[in-house]
């Protein structure tokens, strides 16, 4: 049995209060980000003009974000309301499993997303040749393969060493530099060795990211109208943003100074970048995207006309 963090440590009596004031801060966040990544998943799926490759990926990002919201959030919710802090060992390894593959999974997409924008400014001549149907469904498989990969060696990696020094996480869900704490290990290369392999893939993607957005600006700056220009930036923005807000909050969270560490601050990082974006992500994108706007609209209005014939009958 493992004990995970309470999200308000005992202070008094109003410590019960503060806990269901946690949970319904979560329920309103776990269903804003339930609503909004439906909402984008059944309007892809229905709307016969966004079958395109930035939807599909679009499509695949909403998919980690309620896989994310749905590992972390519950297990957070169930111990609020009914004031525990247990999880089970295999329910703790499961937790971390799923939530390294969603996390992983996503920031996969987000570097293949950054892909489909520069294929769509950079080269528009030839991408429907480079993105074709066939070409999306083999680079979104090797996001989600590898997102599962890298769950899996973490995964495998973290619960095959040795817990020695008690039972208690200092975190609201089972994550790995807090479950390491509490390994009595010796063997550095065994115990750091998959987050160096992790990290140096997770830079390779940031570098490539971060290139290909160089490669964008480039372009974008060298199209002679205003209003064309407007038009390449108002396609990446969005995708830039949600790229910044998952890259910032997890570097934040992982390589904060040792000086400013705190448990409670500790707490409230993990919950910015593991709970926030996912209820985000789909905000960014529906603001500044008018055809998935046009395409939430159409699905909005079918699914009130069904209501109102159901209602009716």
């Amino acid at each position: 049995m493992v004990k995970l963090r309470s999200l308000m440590e005992p202070r008094g009596h109003d410590t019960r209060q503060l806990q269901l004031l946690y949970f319904c801060l979560f329920l309103g966040i776990s269903l804003a980000a339930l609503l909004g990544n439906g909402l984008i998943i059944s309007a892809v799926a229905c709307g016969h003009h966004l079958h395109i490759p930035m939807f599909f990926f679009l499509l695949d990002l909403a998919l980690t974000d309620l896989g994310c919201i749905c590992t972390t959030v519950p297990k957070a919710m169930h111990n609020s309301l009914w004031d525990t802090r247990n999880i089970s060992y295999s329910g703790c390894a499961a937790q971390l499993f799923f939530f390294v593959f969603f996390i992983s999974a996503e920031y996969f997409l987000l570097t293949v997303m950054s892909y489909d924008r520069y294929v769509s400014i950079c080269k528009p001549l030839h991408y429907g040749t480079l993105l074709g149907s066939r070409a999306c469904a083999h680079m979104a498989a090797a996001a989600w393969a590898s997102g599962f990969l890298t769950a899996l060696l973490h995964t495998a990696n973290t619960f095959s060493l040795p817990l020695c020094k008690g039972n208690a996480l200092g975190q609201f869900f089972c994550e790995i530099p807090h479950i390491l704490k509490l390994s009595c290990s010796h063997s550095y290369l065994r115990k750091f060795g998959a987050s160096a392999f992790t990290t140096s893939l997770a830079l390779g993607c940031f570098v490539f990211i971060v290139f290909s957005y160089v490669q964008i600006f480039r372009a974008v700056l060298r199209i002679p109208s205003e209003q064309g220009q407007h038009k390449a930036f108002s396609t990446c923005l969005p995708h830039l943003a949600v790229v910044s807000l998952f890259i910032s909050s997890a570097v934040f969270s992982y390589l904060k100074p040792s000086s400013i560490s705190s448990s409670s601050l500790d707490l409230t990082l993990s919950v910015l970048y593991s709970v926030v974006p996912p209820a985000l992500n789909p905000l960014i994108y529906s603001l500044k995207n008018q055809e998935l706007k046009g395409g939430l609209r159409k699905l909005m209005t079918l699914c009130f006309l069904f209501c109102t014939r159901a209602f009716r009958v």
